[in-house]
């Protein structure tokens, strides 16, 4: 989608491992490939390119809206399940209905992109953000789920694109743009926590509160609209922005290229239900973290601090993990052990849940930000090609998040069943054992497409 395509990621070599910037890289592997721009839309973007401060500027913004939106609901759940008479299964919904959108809608990205443009389709993103942040205050419940939805389908279109857009605009600062993008991500996610309990006591509830990041998704909107409108500007009426891919050949052609058959690759898929299971645990969290300290004694706005340092930590794991990563043939070894930082964690859930909250938050963001950036750049070191991890990065993002979405919903309704906590955790215990299993799979000296493997 440039004039000059930025090269992928290169494909690791069996026998090597891959550099701190080469693994970053990785990150910004996305499911969608570069089409050819229209050459008056390229111009656009090289004017664009001319003036980076503003794109800068929205990438920052755009990525600290990427979690806010879901990480400032948990702290104040039961003060929304209080206010609609809500049980614990059907409270969960506020978060299971945005990850099932995010499932649903990532696959949708790339056609989209490639219709209005990256740049539009990022504003468009941004605008549904916003106004489903604002649904989710309305008086009626089921307005509230509709912002959910809302809410899921635009954070799906940012998670898709974002990272292809930042690769193809800083193919030479890519590492050091990826760890702006994933560190303004967490910042976001970790911002919206803390502050989500004093919001809601300075903004008279827990609407004010919600409602409060509607005015940063807004801004990120606004910085988005220019860059958006010189884009579209560009393109003739009624055409798309950019031209189908090529194949091999050179001749204009599908855009799905010929590649290994992911589905059915054991390989593929123990990824994929790697990168599935931890983002359950990880929504789970999201969900239902704050009201289990709350359950157990501690004030709302120690739980919320408690959620937002897990949140925080995070970074360490997904930043120093990746890099480990590429320094080994097999990554058996550290698959297992972010799976069990997760477990201690959250075994010790069970044992001292206010006592030691503080330190099994500790393990538990290390253990979810190791094993977010171990499923990422698995997809890279076990494809054999630049177009397969892609491929596998679309293929995980879908059903992972369709995956995660059913955590939330199962803990709570085992929760209002059971009517307390013992279980839910036993059960998190369970998918931490999966996790070990499906690593143990995932984490073998294999890559999809090569030489034949079957995978």
């Amino acid at each position: 989608m440039s004039p000059s395509p930025s090269p992928h990621p290169p494909s690791p070599s069996p026998k090597e491992g891959l550099s701190t910037e080469e693994l970053l890289a990785a990150e910004l592997i996305d499911a969608e490939e570069d089409p050819a721009p229209a050459p008056a839309v390229a111009a656009a973007r090289r004017r664009l390119r001319s003036r980076p401060l503003l794109l800068f500027a929205g990438i920052v913004l755009a990525s600290l809206n990427m979690r806010a939106a879901l990480a400032g609901v948990s702290p104040v759940l039961g003060q929304i399940s209080d206010d609609f008479g809500m049980t614990a299964t059907v409270s969960s919904l506020v978060t299971t209905i945005p990850l099932i959108f995010m499932g649903v809608v990532s696959p949708l990205a790339p056609g989209l992109a490639r219709r209005w443009g990256t740049e539009t389709v990022l504003f468009g993103a941004l605008v549904l953000l916003t106004g489903g942040i604002v649904l989710r205050i309305a008086p009626p419940m089921a307005t509230l789920f509709l912002g959910c939805a809302v809410v899921g389908s635009g954070i799906a279109l940012l998670n898709v694109l974002m990272p292809g857009l930042i690769k193809r605009d800083f193919p030479e600062q890519a590492a050091g743009m990826t760890a702006l993008y994933s560190t303004a991500m967490i910042l976001g996610a970790t911002a919206s926590a803390a502050a989500a309990v004093p919001l809601e006591r300075a903004l008279g509830g827990w609407r004010g509160s919600l409602v409060s990041w509607a005015l940063l998704a807004g801004l990120a909107a606004c910085v988005w609209l220019p860059q958006a409108l010189v884009v579209r500007r560009g393109t003739p009426h009624g055409r798309p922005t950019a031209a189908a891919p090529r194949t091999a050949a050179g001749a204009a052609g599908p855009r799905e290229q010929p590649g290994p058959r992911l589905t059915r690759s054991v390989l593929a898929w123990q990824i994929t239900l790697f990168m599935g299971s931890q983002s359950l645990i990880a929504y789970v969290t999201i969900a239902w973290l704050p009201t289990l300290f709350t359950d157990h004694g501690m004030s709302e706005t120690s739980a919320g601090l408690v959620f937002a340092f897990s949140t925080l930590v995070q970074m360490a794991g997904s930043f120093v993990v990746p890099v480990l990563a590429g320094r080994m043939r097999r990554q058996r070894l550290l698959c297992t052990a972010v799976a069990l930082s997760m477990a201690a964690g959250i075994a010790g859930l069970l044992v001292a849940p206010v006592a030691g909250a503080w330190v099994w938050a500790a393990l538990l963001g290390l253990g979810q930000g190791g094993a977010l950036g171990l499923a990422l750049t698995l997809m890279v070191l076990r494809s054999a090609d630049a177009h397969t991890a892609a491929r596998l990065s679309g293929m995980a993002q879908t059903w992972g998040y369709l995956l995660a979405a059913a955590g939330p919903l199962l803990l709570g309704a085992v929760h209002q069943a059971t009517d307390g906590w013992t279980v839910p955790i036993v059960l998190l215990l369970c998918v931490c054992a999966g996790l070990v299993l499906l690593g143990l799979g995932a984490g073998r000296d294999r890559r999809i497409g090569d030489g034949g493997a079957a995978g």
